[in-house]
């Protein structure tokens, strides 16, 4: 491994500077925080692309065989690194999502009625190279690993060269530049956002979940509703995500361009990190729209803590992560530091969790994401049949949405979010999905507007007032 420091910038002006290349990642801790938001990764031209579809893996287009996650395993493997010392935890490796519709493979759940087909079951870009921030000491840190070459003499000459052909990039003429602070595109018209729902079937929704919470099918379930827009020629999604970390900055964002499909996200959540042997993951369950006047906001926000309902989804949540990090991690080694805190973001109040482990013996980054995928705070409770029943009432294939987006590293960690708040755009059209928890206190109307709520500033990226059935 090889790297080298250069003058620290934004990680949203380092990004244009290198706008147009192919398979741009940027993992954005957009709003700052020394434990959650503290670095930022930025990374172009991978070596590789790994793909599942239709239950198979595939590397650069060509078929894998095996299992896909493991053929990851194997993949990550040939290129397997140790970390330099005292740079960001990030220094190379795959970068993308995972769609939910992932769990098929990993679980016996129900296939959707409706799949459009935007989206593959996993897509992760291999980066021989990164530019690594570390928003707490203002630096910023240029990482090769040399990689796809095995040669020593020719894997030292490729990093080298990485490194002198990215600092050129990020030093070149402001002209090439777009500061933060620079508008971010022109205006545009509103989109003609459509839901798959209408209030009164998102809320008979609602009311079909509690029947089956009544019937002792389930104590939880997440139900969502789907917004699809067609988009104008010519549009530009780099504007749309830089509007979107400016109205909704979030400590999981993130700009991922694969050429067919674009994902920009401004995601609170952490799904999943390996560091070492410790696990962590961070539900989210209770949530309570923010108002303009301080007083207002913070009784808002005491309200939500107070609430029995959101701190009962809270909780359940927490035992079903309890149980799926038991199956990885090493016997009594689960444990919960923070339980159904208080989060504050642009537009929202959040009830937030941490769970924590400790890996095995044996067991690594792909068996982690295997034992947990997808998110319980974004399934239900139990975890199995809850998915069954989304898939019933949603009808749609979730495709990204709930899914997960982050790295997994050349030398086994991982980090990764919960895709929401997040909007995935090919070049006719733009897709976002917004939901919660719904439990047997569950009101319908409050569940419709808290799906709005979320929703809402992501609308807002748009120039959108919201949307319509």
């Amino acid at each position: 491994m090889w790297s080298r420091s250069v003058p620290y910038r934004e990680p949203i002006e380092a990004a244009a500077r290198l706008g147009g290349r192919p398979g741009l990642a940027l993992l954005d801790s957009a709003m700052r925080h020394d434990g959650l938001g503290r670095f930022s990764y930025l990374a172009a031209d991978p070596f590789g692309r790994f793909r599942i579809r239709g239950g198979r893996a595939f590397w650069n287009d060509a078929p894998l065989d095996g299992q896909p996650l493991a053929a990851l395993r194997t993949l990550l493997a040939r290129y397997r690194t140790e970390p330099l010392p005292g740079l960001p935890p990030f220094q190379g490796g795959a970068v993308g999502y995972l769609a939910y519709d992932l769990g098929q493979s990993l679980d016996r759940v129900a296939a959707p009625a409706r799949r459009a087909g935007l989206c593959d079951d996993a897509a992760l870009d291999c980066h021989d190279a990164v530019i690594a921030f570390d928003h707490r000491d203002g630096t910023c840190h240029l990482v090769a690993s040399g990689f796809p070459e095995t040669d020593p003499g020719r894997r030292e000459r490729r990093a080298k060269a990485r490194l002198d052909e990215i600092e050129a990039a990020l030093a070149a003429p402001e002209a090439g530049a777009m500061p933060e602070e620079a508008d971010a595109g022109a205006p545009m018209p509103p989109l003609d956002w459509r839901s798959n729902f209408s209030r009164p079937a998102y809320e008979a929704a609602v009311e079909r979940v509690r029947d089956y919470i009544r019937a002792g099918d389930i104590y939880q379930a997440n139900l969502s509703q789907r917004f699809e827009a067609p988009l104008p020629a010519g549009f530009d999604p780099f504007a749309v995500y830089r509007r979107l970390r400016a109205t909704n900055p979030a400590p999981f964002a993130a700009y991922l361009d694969h050429g067919d499909l674009v994902v920009a996200s401004s995601s609170p959540e952490r799904f999943l990190r390996l560091d070492g042997d410790r696990v962590e993951t961070r539900p989210i369950k209770g949530t309570a729209r923010r108002a303009e006047d301080p007083v207002e906001d913070r009784a808002r926000a005491e309200a939500l803590l107070a609430s029995d309902k959101e701190r009962a989804e809270n909780v359940m949540i927490v035992d079903l992560l309890r149980n799926d990090l038991s199956r990885i991690c090493a016997p009594g080694s689960v444990s919960v530091p923070v339980l159904c805190g208080l989060e504050t973001y642009a537009g929202v109040h959040h009830l937030v969790s941490v769970v924590a482990g400790t890996l095995r013996p044996g067991a690594d980054g792909i068996d982690l994401l295997a034992a947990g995928f997808p998110g319980g705070s974004i399934t239900g409770a139990p975890k199995i049949r809850a998915m069954d029943i989304i898939t019933e009432i949603e009808g749609d294939a979730r495709e990204l949405f709930c899914g997960a987006i982050g790295w997994i590293g050349f030398d086994g960690g991982l980090d990764t979010s919960i895709a929401i708040r997040t909007v995935f755009m090919n070049r006719e059209r733009a897709v976002l999905q917004a939901g919660g928890g719904v439990t047997l206190l569950s009101d319908p109307a409050a569940e419709y507007d808290e799906t709005l709520a979320k929703a809402e500033r992501v609308f807002a990226a748009f120039a959108s007032p919201g949307a319509r059935r």
